[in-house]
Order: structure tokens, then sequence, then C-alpha cells
């Protein structure tokens, strides 16, 4: 279905983008895959590693979200968009909200006109965990992006759809790299050690994002079924000697994460593998051959039936993660 097809991904350069554009050139023919993102060394980074000598299908076209003119000139002929940009770290959300809002919120409704002014045929979302009964800004602004995306398909010509899942193994600005950099310290800064999260790979949430893309109808709300990990098992992956620094839950930060609330179980429909949350507003169906959940459903990583284990968490780190972080540059450590 992607073959032949020209496939803008917004935020390209960063950790899902490149393993996305990676994979598409491994499994697909497009016609063109265009990597829109604002961050000229990413994209400068990203052509040594994907050159368009080598990959005549690629282009890397520098844009921001933000700016609705700039969009325009970028989808022009495009087929389908995987729109990943987003502003993500909690702490700078909460001090500067307002960048927040224009990027997520704002950039959203952008990629929405102009997707749909340009004649796209499927638009996906990523979204999070923390968009589900938000209690920071970065949750709250992707809950509004994905009502705005969701809600598109009651007036335009596109598809739209939305992909929420947790935390991405080795994903850039994220706690393992962290850990990774400063693990001769000896000691690892934890906020609270009950504190749990959802964990996948990079390559399982392009896996789903792709899926999720070629059989979309528009609406749905995909959560992928993903293990938990306690953070205190995460830590002793990476050093089971290092010390724990309890420094305390930050602003807007969570002690468990939720991908699906108990509100949202009356419209949540389980497909094996993963979840589709159907919206009502939009007056969709069930999907085919779907189980609906329980009425007191709620899927969050506390009450998670599936969990890492330090052990299996060490082997990915250290013969998966650290090798790929090595080669890319971005990790130098021992």
């Amino acid at each position: 279905m992607l073959d032949g097809k020209t496939i803008l991904v917004t935020g390209g350069t960063g950790s899902f983008g490149q393993k996305l554009t990676e994979t598409l050139l491994k499994r697909f023919k497009p016609r063109k895959i265009i990597i829109f993102s604002r961050d000229e060394q990413k994209h400068f980074s990203m052509a040594q590693k994907f050159p368009e000598s080598q990959h005549e299908c690629l282009r890397y076209f520098i844009g921001d979200v933000r700016d609705k003119a700039r969009l325009e000139l970028a989808f022009r002929d495009v087929d389908y968009v995987v729109h990943a940009a987003a502003m993500k770290h909690v702490p700078l959300a909460e001090y500067n909200p307002i960048e927040c809002v224009k990027t997520n919120i704002l950039g959203a409704q952008n990629i929405i006109e102009v997707a749909t002014a340009a004649g796209v045929k499927r638009v996906i979302a990523l979204s999070t965990d923390k968009a589900c009964n938000p209690i920071n800004l970065y949750g709250a602004t992707k809950l509004a992006s994905d009502k705005l995306f969701i809600s598109a398909n009651n007036y335009a010509r596109a598809i739209y759809s939305v992909v929420r899942y947790g935390n991405v193994i080795g994903s850039n600005g994220s706690v393992i790299p962290y850990f990774l950099r400063i693990r001769n310290n000896k000691v690892f800064p934890i906020t609270d050690q009950r504190m749990t999260r959802f964990w996948l790979s990079l390559q399982e949430s392009v896996d789903f994002v792709i899926s999720r893309l070629i059989e979309m109808q528009g609406g749905e709300l995909f959560v992928p079924k993903i293990p938990s990990m306690r953070i205190t098992d995460l830590a002793a992956a990476i050093d089971p000697d290092a010390k724990l620094d309890v420094i305390g839950i930050r602003p807007g930060e969570k002690l468990h994460e939720t991908l699906i609330s108990v509100d949202d179980a009356r419209d949540t429909w389980d497909m094996k593998d993963h979840y589709v949350v159907v919206s009502r507003s939009v007056n969709k169906s069930p999907p085919a051959g779907a189980r609906q959940v329980a009425e007191d459903f709620n899927y969050s990583s506390d009450a998670n039936d599936q969990w890492i284990s330090a052990d299996q968490m060490r082997s990915t780190i250290f013969n998966e993660l650290i090798p790929q972080l090595k080669a890319s540059g971005e990790l130098i450590a021992p």
C-alpha cells in the first residue's frame, strides 16, 4: 500500500522519524519520503546517514509545524502524513507553556488545515500516555491535539487517526540514555521508587504506526499492548550496583502512567495485540472482530499484566541499544 506513495514525516529527524525512514526504505518503494523538521543540524546529520545520492526518494525539508505557509509548500502532492513533531519535555513545557501550546496544539491544527487543502489522503498523529488524564501541560496539549485530529474526520476530506503509546527505549532525551551517560558516577537520581512506566522499543513503535497507517479508517485512537517496568528495575538493568538518589517527583510528573482510562472503557475495543478507542463523535462502528472491554477497564502501568524484568531490559540495552547509540554518535560512554 505504501509503494509509490509520497509520505511526509513531521519531526522526521528525531529518533522515531529516523527509524521510520530506515524501515520504509527497507520494506517499501515509496515515491518520496519528505523529512520535515526545524532542526538544521539534525537534518545535516540524518543526511549523512541516509544520503540522497543513495536514496533518491528522500527529501530534506526544513520547516516548523507552526509555520502554515511552509507546511503548504511541503504538503504538495503528499499522500500520507505521519505527525511526530512535538515539544515533549515535561519540565520545559511547564516553564515555557505557550511554546508548548504553539507547537502541539496550533501546529496540529495547521497540519489538519493544510492537509485538507492539499488533498492528503491519510494523517496519523503520534500521541503519548501523558495525554490520558493529563496533569502536566505537555499531556494536556497532546490531549487537545488528539481531539483535533479525531474531530477533523467530521469535516475534512483526509482521514485522521491517532496512535498513543508509552516510553520508547533509547529515544532522544529519555531516561535510559541519560543513565548510560552518568553510570560511571554510580548514582542514579530517580523521582520515586514506586514509579512505573510503559515501555516499547523504537522498532516496535515504528512497526505499530506503519500497521495502523495501512489499516486506519479514520477517527480511531490506537493503543498497543506493551509491558511495564519499575524505575528501580530500570536502574538495576543499567547498573545493579549503583545507588539510587530519590529526588522527588518533578512538576507535572505522575507516579504511574495510563494509556486508557476507565472513562474511555465504554468506547474501547480489544483487538488482541492492541486496543482501539472509537470516537462517538465521528460515528464509527466497532472494528471488525473486536471485543469490547469491561466497563471498569483501566490500562495503567502499575496494573499491567505484562512486565519487563531487569535482566530482559539489560539484554536489550547492552546488546541492541548501546551499539546503535554509539554508531549514531548519540552516546559517548564506556
